[in-house]
């Protein structure tokens, strides 16, 4: 039975994998595979001799000697406690998307495009990145690009020139998500996990992170596609007057949420509700005023204007969410059976170590790194869901840091590794293989720079 589940969850995978190929949305084979991978546990349950303890993090003992009223009532609670902890990434998740959706609708992201101010490529090229390295830190990889490439458009004019600088911007928008608890979504993952704390993340990410980003945006400023100059368009006017506003109020509610986390012990979505519930306020305050300055005369322009949060729920990414409560769930389920802890020890026992001390135990870098080369092929989220099955190691062990590092960075190597990648190949139509031609090696180059400054930082403090 076992041999099956495997089975089904890497045909799954598969499947998520070949997501453009097979024209089947990921989200789709993700609660497939979580729905069967269940069930046939459900059916089985008597055919299976071992049983992983998530809370405690061990294999129970005589788990084949209980009577099948109890195992199906242990199953029950398993699964109970998966979805729980599934629940608060997905919860936190919306709460963060729709703080930023509050965000556009009062155009709040339009007033970073007046930062850019020169016309040299070259320094478009520092700006944006340093743009997306910061941005993604505070409102996730995915969303910086898709805001920093959404302002890109209304700044550089040629489409060819304009997509060099999307691909250094998914480098730097990754890299500035690997570093901040809420910066990515696999980041976001550990930190929810209680495998990363906050301060420990920046205080070891944050310099192999900048690395990560510096070297390829310093190669790419030598190359002739930023040589020269740019024609910029006329600035555009505000659409709303409270859009820098919103945007300093939502940017600074986001980052109160690890500051809430650290007074209150309490779990990250309770802040993040909190602090929706703030901004969510403003919004309809400001919403309220901008109706009555501009005198609207129809009354569907007034509905369409009465509640931003409710315009902001409506374009909220839920394929992502039930993306990530199948994959999530289907990754619990082989860590139920103790299959990703079983594959964790024969990995640390096959693989070459390279002299990693971590709690007591060796687990390899090689391993970490190849993680860290799968998120660019494959997604992500599902390698760090099943890590946090596979390592039993504890609250800010360097592994975690590492992991975090890896899975976050390493998806810039192919466009399709990441989902800032992703977005971007949708806006500006980039091909797969130009990304791999021009932009794959200077992804390589800052991955590897970063994870060399990674392990020199954790010898010597």
């Amino acid at each position: 039975m076992e041999t099956l589940l495997v089975v089904i969850f890497v045909l799954g995978y598969l499947a998520i994998t070949l997501e453009h190929n097979l024209k089947i949305d990921k989200l789709i084979p993700a609660l497939a595979m979580m729905a069967i991978l269940w069930a046939l546990m459900a059916f089985g349950l008597d055919g299976f001799s071992s049983w992983f303890d998530s809370g405690a993090h061990h294999l129970m003992e005589n788990f084949g000697l209980l009577e099948h009223e109890e195992k199906l009532e242990l199953l029950e609670e398993t699964l109970l406690h998966h979805l729980g902890k599934t629940s608060e990434i997905l919860v936190f998740l919306l709460g963060a998307m729709t703080i930023v959706e509050i965000i556009d609708y009062f155009d709040g992201f339009a007033t970073i495009k007046s930062f850019v101010k020169t016309r040299s490529k070259k320094k478009i090229l520092w700006i944006f990145s340093f743009l997306a390295f910061i941005l993604s830190a505070i409102i996730d990889n995915l969303t910086a690009t898709i805001v920093l490439i959404s302002i890109l458009q209304k700044i550089v004019k040629d489409r060819d020139t304009r997509i060099w600088y999307a691909g250094l911007i998914i480098i730097a928008a990754n890299a500035g998500g690997a570093w901040s608890p809420i910066g990515d979504v696999t980041t976001t993952m550990l930190w929810i996990g209680n495998k990363v704390s906050t301060a420990m993340l920046i205080e070891h990410l944050l310099i192999p992170s900048l690395v990560c980003m510096l070297v390829p945006s310093f190669i790419a400023s030598f190359l002739p596609a930023f040589k020269g100059e740019i024609d910029v368009e006329e600035e555009e006017p505000l659409k709303s007057k409270f859009g820098p506003t919103m945007l300093y109020l939502g940017l600074g509610a986001i980052v109160f949420v690890p500051i809430f986390k650290t007074i209150t012990h309490l779990p990250p979505y309770v802040g993040m509700m909190l602090s929706l519930a703030i901004v969510a306020t403003f919004a309809e305050i400001y919403s309220n005023k901008k109706i009555s300055i501009s005198s609207v005369d129809h009354e569907s322009d007034a509905a369409a204007h009465h509640s931003p949060v409710h315009s902001a729920l409506t374009k909220i990414e839920l394929p992502s969410i039930l993306f990530f409560l199948g994959i999530l769930m289907a990754v619990a389920a082989l860590e139920s059976l103790g299959l990703l802890f079983n594959f964790a020890e024969g990995l640390k026992q096959s693989m070459p170590l390279m002299g990693t001390e971590m709690a007591g135990t060796q687990v390899s870098d090689l391993v970490v790194l190849l993680l860290g080369v799968g998120s660019a092929v494959i997604d992500n989220v599902p390698l760090v869901a099943a890590s946090l099955g596979m390592f039993s190691e504890g609250l800010d062990d360097q592994l975690w840091h590492f992991i975090a590092y890896s899975a976050g960075t390493g998806g810039s190597m192919l466009i399709i590794g990441s989902a800032a990648g992703v977005v971007a190949m949708g806006m500006e139509k980039i091909d797969f293989f130009w990304y791999v031609k021009k932009i794959s090696w200077l992804a390589l180059l800052g991955f590897l720079a970063g994870s060399a400054c990674f392990m020199v930082l954790r010898y010597l403090f």
